[in-house]
C-alpha cells in the first residue's frame, strides 16, 4: 500500500502567476516534464524516452489541481498527485503544497524527486 507524501514549499509569487504552471500543459512542460500534451482532462507527461498518462480529476482556479495517474485508476485506494496553493494568513506568503503517494521503499526517492522538480519550478519563476 502506498503512503501519502505532503511537501510544503514557500514560493514568493502570486497564485495567478503560479497556477498556470501547475495546471496547463505549457506550464507543466516548463518544469515538471519535458513535454505535456492534453486532450480534455487527459494529460500525457513525456520525459526523454518515456511517457505517463494522467487524468485531471479536480481543479479550482488559483487554488488547486489534482491528477490521477492512469496506472492508479485500477487501485481501490484513492491515489493522486495534487498541487495546492495556500496563502499564509499572518504573513501573506504563498505556500505550494504537493501531495503524492509512493510505495514505502520509494518514499525517500519520491520526496527527493519532488524537491528537485520544485527547484526547477522556482527557477522558472525566477525565485
Amino acid at each position: 500500500m502506498k503512503e501519502k507524501i505532503i511537501i510544503e514549499i514557500l514560493v514568493n509569487t502570486s497564485p495567478k502567476i503560479l497556477f498556470p504552471r501547475l495546471s496547463t500543459p505549457s506550464g507543466l512542460s516548463e518544469w515538471f516534464a519535458d513535454d505535456v500534451n492534453s486532450r480534455g482532462s487527459n494529460f500525457t507527461f513525456i520525459w526523454e524516452n518515456s511517457s505517463q498518462k494522467a487524468k485531471l480529476v479536480s481543479c479550482k482556479d488559483a487554488k488547486f489541481v489534482r491528477f490521477k495517474w492512469e496506472e492508479d485508476e485500477k487501485e481501490k485506494e484513492d491515489y493522486y498527485f495534487e498541487f495546492k496553493i495556500e496563502i499564509q494568513e499572518m504573513s501573506g506568503d504563498t505556500l505550494l503544497v504537493v501531495t503524492d503517494f509512493a510505495e514505502p521503499d520509494d518514499k525517500e526517492d519520491a520526496i527527493n524527486l519532488w524537491e528537485s522538480q520544485i527547484g526547477n519550478l522556482k527557477h522558472v519563476l525566477g525565485l
